[in-house]
């Protein structure tokens, strides 16, 4: 059954409330408007009009379903535009998304990269941890988003890992501040700030793994995203967050007077991330977002190849002794 021409028949006749006018106004004769609102019925398993020879007026169920069958129609001419848009070349609608620890600096390049490659794409960004991510795009709700490993990469094609190593952001006035690297058995006794789990399950297994191998586990793990909210927490409880250099000096890490930023001696935490697509969707607006994105990565944010010898797909489960 050809939905669409269905519900244009279903909205036709409701507006007009007579199935003459409904069907001079498709340019279709009156018996098979008739046949495909039966058709549309028998599908859907509800009356939408209760009809006599001189009425036509929409049952309860009609009422309620009109709005919805309206909105579709909508939608359904929208694709068809961005579709035709796309076939001549003109432009079309990307759907992308990017984490919240990308340092504005970097947005603002991929952004402005991707309309010298990609002029007439329609952008439409997120901004979503990977696990909603992976969500969007594996319901075809993204086109394209820029996620962190290890996660599940099942179904998808990648374009190149990119590497950020992680610093900490500590109170000025401890001891570790002192230092020109922060070995991670110094944190000891240290809160840690980390973002949510759900976010991205295991890259936060990961990070906490590294962190007791190395000597650090943190007494108590509180949540944050936002910058404001994880200086709150580090002020408050002498706690400790995860960095990378460029969002630690986009947020003021620098010239914060109470907060400072220091490499972890020896860099044994990073942040691995790669733009994503759903396989065999990778046409070129979704090139040229990855492209943008990527080089953005390496010229803000210093990322550079992913050469450590790490899965990609790790389960999410807790792999760390406390």
């Amino acid at each position: 059954m050809d939905l669409i021409r269905h519900l244009e028949c279903f909205v036709a006749v409701a507006e007009e409330s007579h199935f003459g006018r409904a069907a001079s106004r498709l340019g279709m004769a009156q018996p098979p408007l008739s046949q495909r609102i039966q058709r549309l019925e028998r599908e859907l398993g509800v009356r939408l009009f209760d009809r006599n020879s001189r009425h036509v007026s929409l049952t309860g169920a009609g009422t309620l379903l009109l709005q919805d069958a309206r909105d579709l129609l909508v939608r359904a001419e929208a694709l068809r535009g961005a579709a035709r848009r796309i076939s001549q070349g003109k432009s079309g609608l990307l759907r992308a998304a990017l984490p919240s620890d990308i340092a504005g600096e970097t947005v603002a390049a991929a952004l402005a990269d991707l309309n010298d490659r990609h002029p007439g794409v329609q952008l439409q960004l997120h901004e979503l941890a990977t696990s909603d991510q992976l969500a969007g795009l594996a319901a075809h709700e993204l086109d394209a988003g820029l996620i962190h490993h290890p996660c599940d990469v099942a179904g998808l094609e990648l374009g190149p890992v990119l590497r950020r190593e992680l610093g900490v952001l500590l109170p000025r006035h401890v001891a570790a501040a002192a230092l020109a690297e922060v070995p991670l058995a110094v944190l000891r006794g240290h809160v840690l700030a980390l973002f949510p789990r759900a976010d991205a399950p295991a890259l936060y297994d990961d990070v906490l793994t590294t962190c007791a191998r190395n000597g650090y586990t943190p007494p108590g793990v509180r949540h944050g995203r936002g910058s404001g909210f994880v200086r709150g927490l580090i002020l408050s409880a002498d706690a400790v967050a995860f960095a990378s250099r460029d969002t630690a000096r986009a947020d003021g890490g620098g010239s914060d007077p109470a907060v400072v930023w220091r490499p972890l001696a020896g860099a044994p935490l990073a942040v691995r991330s790669s733009v994503a697509w759903p396989r065999g969707r990778g046409d070129t607006a979704v090139q040229a977002f990855a492209e943008a994105v990527s080089e953005a990565l390496r010229s803000t944010a210093q990322a550079g190849p992913d050469i450590a010898d790490r899965p990609l797909h790790l389960r999410p489960v807790a792999e760390y002794l406390l």
